[in-house]
């Protein structure tokens, strides 16, 4: 049957929903089979339907979607996907969410406010997921809203290697945060690539949707180049005030890398600014044509996300890709 590559008893399943439906056709390549065909639609009333074209009875089910605009309709569709693999008896499913969604909603910073990261790991339990697989999550508490395994994957090796083969004057790199809440992860690019941390100072007004003060920089940038390392890049806001931040103390270069690239308007625009001089993300979200420009670098997730779905259905260590951090 298309689709399901069988192991001795065990079959293993791809389905897509239908937001990035290339990335799920190119993790399917790494395991050698093929997404299965759905019939998946939306009705006038906007109401969504997705049905297998083939048995899943006993199959262990990965579910793809990408939480790309419009995110609650790729959730909504998410959910149906995996109440009918659970209606349709498969043995375990797991929800392949590479940027997950309210990611950025992880605790409450004012009062009367959701938790709404806590809330879709709630919606996909629901449904009946058995398991959550994600992608350099935004707050890595995220991982103990899901009463279950979580998979959290990080792409810092994706792009480490990348930038490690491209990057000239790499004696002169210094790793900038752009935020104290991401000093950590910069901290681990700091000692991957054997090169100083610097931190950026930001002041974020709580009732003002991604409007951002760049204050002031901790750390060496004078002479150097900069290398922004953030999870998501969304309006670009923070990242061009960090990149003229640089610039203006002195960073002779500036190359930003994030994993997400949600380029909400006007990311486009801002990303392009001279103070930028290279943005490197992966494909965990799709990205037309018209936001994409000749200094931006788009790099595979899917063998990552392949080798850990192959990892997951052969029993094997998804800790092991990332030398016991993950």
């Amino acid at each position: 049957m298309t689709g399901i590559k069988t192991t001795g008893e065990k079959r293993l399943v791809i389905v897509s929903g239908r937001a990035h439906p290339e990335l799920a056709a190119q993790i399917a390549a790494e395991l050698d089979t093929t997404v299965v065909p759905t019939d998946a639609r939306t009705f006038a009333n906007g109401e969504l339907y997705a049905r297998y074209d083939e048995s899943v009875r006993g199959a262990d089910a990965f579910v793809i979607q990408s939480h790309t605009a419009p995110i609650n309709e790729w959730l909504m569709e998410q959910l149906i996907m995996v109440d009918a693999l659970k209606r349709a008896s498969a043995k375990r499913i797991t929800v392949v969410s590479p940027f997950y969604p309210y990611g950025r909603q992880d605790k409450k910073g004012r009062g009367r406010e959701p938790i709404s990261a806590r809330l879709v790991a709630d919606l996909y339990a629901a449904a009946g997921a058995d398991r959550i697989m994600s992608v350099d999550l935004h707050a890595a508490q995220i991982q103990g809203f899901f009463d279950g395994p979580v998979d959290h994957l990080f792409a810092m090796p994706v792009l480490l290697d990348h930038i490690a083969k491209t990057t000239e004057n790499r004696d002169k790199l210094t790793v900038v945060s752009p935020d104290m809440g991401r000093v950590r992860v910069a901290d681990i690019w700091s000692d991957k690539l054997g090169a100083p941390l610097a931190i950026i100072h930001k002041r974020r007004d709580p009732k003002v949707a991604n409007q951002v003060s760049v204050h002031e920089i901790v750390g060496e940038v004078d002479g150097r180049v900069c290398l922004l390392v953030d999870d998501l890049i969304d309006t670009g806001r923070t990242i061009a005030k960090a990149a003229a931040a640089l610039k203006a103390n002195g960073a002779i270069g500036v190359i930003v890398a994030a994993t997400h690239a949600v380029f909400s308007d006007p990311a486009v625009e801002l990303l392009q600014s001279p103070d930028i001089d290279r943005v490197i993300v992966t494909d965990t979200l799709p990205l037309p044509a018209e936001k994409r420009w000749d200094k931006l670098t788009i790099l595979p997730i899917a063998p990552l996300i392949g080798r850990a779905i192959k990892e997951v259905f052969g029993d094997g260590s998804v800790t092991s890709m990332f030398d016991g951090a993950a």
